[in-house]
């Protein structure tokens, strides 16, 4: 009798674990999981992407400051204060300059035909 016991109530555990299991699977496998899934891979994938670009461009950086370092001591060059600052340039441009002015007007609007 203890025998049938223990065996049914094993078989009944195996079948809770199993049905379980079963349905976990399935809600990861649900299209809105792994659309959650993939976009947290993204996610990490971009921000790792980042971090290696982020200490690429540093060591590039670094080590291109070191070599024109190098080569200014190399030709005898210091740095010359006296430079003109580097030249700006307007976020806007001006639209009354007469660079910006449209000369051609067309009689139809070309995009009616459309």
């Amino acid at each position: 009798m203890f025998r049938r016991t223990f065996w049914f109530t094993t078989g009944v555990a195996a079948g809770v674990w199993a049905t379980t299991k079963v349905n976990r699977k399935l809600k990861q496998l649900t299209p809105e999981s792994l659309a959650a899934t993939a976009a947290n891979k993204a996610l990490e994938t971009g921000a790792r992407l980042k971090d290696r670009a982020v200490g690429f461009a540093l060591d590039v950086r670094d080590n291109m400051a070191q070599r024109e370092a190098e080569l200014q001591d190399a030709l005898g060059i210091d740095e010359d204060p006296a430079l003109p600052a580097p030249r700006r340039f307007a976020a806007i441009e001006n639209s009354t300059h007469p660079r910006y002015v449209q000369t051609t007007t067309y009689p139809y609007d070309r995009n009616e035909d459309h």
